[in-house]
């Protein structure tokens, strides 16, 4: 059999399966379309809140009046006590609680501490983030108010009034992710898990499906099998990762700023990597079930051990250095510095060597693997 009948061979068996077929292909396109879907708006607005005044002067409704205004926060209703709160909470009413302590105002004109009392949904940290980050900014921008009136009583000019409670000015500038969004921090290394994962689980369910059968994989030399698989797999998922890259980069704005030639040099390596390993994990399931199972076991682990969801240095150390067998890791870490910090291709030069490195470590495996099973 020719290397083209094989290849074209391999493209067949991968159409024909309905199982691989939905999740290479279905997998691919779904993911690209489902999983940035709750993260368009890229950051979290307007989040509903409740208050309760215990209050009620000048100053705690200048407070609401701050709060709704802030672009964090909406306040939808103003109540007359916590249950009523925890009503609104309980039935979605609302995602936030605010009270504000009776004599408020008194207590900040006597130069006394004041808490006002936050509550938010921590089941959704985004939401939860936004409604807190509201609140401090309210509660700093009253404070500033209250000591900027208490030195103009004193009998400060205005003009250094300002200047004593500005005294330093912070200029905040997101280097990598202007948006601060959470679709610009993880949709870029989740879609190269997506690339890794939906691989594995197809080259696995193709081998599991044939090795108790004959067919043309028994026509061939093991090394030609593995081989050509390996750029069947690769041929496909270039294809996929250039629509990753390209038009899903575009459509959802996510930050480009690495060279094509570098991208498309780590993707190469990457996918070659990622396809060698499919086919060495082939070699180690006898039903087409298990590579499913297996596979998405495994996903949440491997994208907190790639150190971009949680730090590295809070992760065992045993982990992170078996995590690097995993052919997404490095590659997550080099897209991420060439992408998205626009990192000059020395930075990530020992990345790619190790992604060439476990190329040939699960080509080696895939035919010990493959020649295992079809003996």
């Amino acid at each position: 059999m020719s290397w083209w009948a094989l290849i074209c061979a391999e493209l067949k068996a991968i159409w024909a399966n309905k199982a691989i077929a939905i999740t290479v292909f279905g997998g691919v396109f779904f993911y690209a379309i489902l999983y940035p879907l709750p993260y368009l708006n890229n950051v979290a607005t307007e989040q509903q809140i409740v208050v309760i005044d215990r209050d009620n002067s000048s100053l705690s409704r200048q407070v609401i009046r701050h709060a709704n205004a802030s672009p964090q926060i909406e306040v939808v209703a103003q109540l007359a006590s916590i249950n009523d709160g925890q009503e609104y909470l309980t039935h979605g009413k609302a995602l936030g609680l605010v009270v504000i302590p009776q004599g408020f105002r008194r207590d900040l004109m006597l130069g006394k501490d004041v808490t006002l009392a936050t509550l938010g949904d921590a089941n959704y940290f985004l939401v939860y983030s936004a409604i807190a980050q509201g609140m401090v900014s309210v509660g700093l921008d009253t404070a500033k108010q209250m000591q900027f009136k208490a030195l103009l009583a004193k009998g400060q000019d205005p003009g250094s009034a300002e200047l004593s409670l500005n005294a330093i000015k912070l200029n905040s500038v997101p280097a990598f992710n202007p948006s601060l969004g959470y679709m610009s921090y993880v949709v870029p290394a989740v879609l190269l898990l997506v690339l890794q994962q939906t691989l594995l689980i197809g080259s696995g369910i193709l081998g599991a499906s044939q090795w108790r059968s004959s067919g043309y994989w028994n026509q061939v030399s093991v090394a030609k099998l593995v081989t050509a698989r390996i750029i069947t797999f690769a041929v496909l998922y270039l294809v996929f990762a250039s629509f990753y890259f390209g038009w899903c980069h575009y459509y959802y704005q996510l930050p480009v700023t690495g060279e094509l030639i570098n991208v498309v040099m780590l993707l190469m390596a990457f996918v070659l990597a990622s396809s060698a390993a499919g086919v060495a994990l082939s070699s180690c399931f006898s039903r087409t079930d298990m590579p499913t199972q297996i596979v998405l076991l495994i996903s949440m682990p491997v994208l907190f051990a790639s150190g971009l969801i949680w730090p590295t240095m809070l992760i065992p150390e045993p982990i992170v250095w078996l995590s690097q067998l995993i052919p997404a890791i490095p590659a997550m870490m080099a897209m991420a510095k060439v992408n998205q910090m626009g990192a000059d291709w020395s930075m990530v030069f020992n990345l790619w060597l190790q992604l060439w490195g476990l190329f040939l470590l699960f080509s080696a495996l895939a035919y010990v693997g493959v020649k295992q099973r079809l003996s």
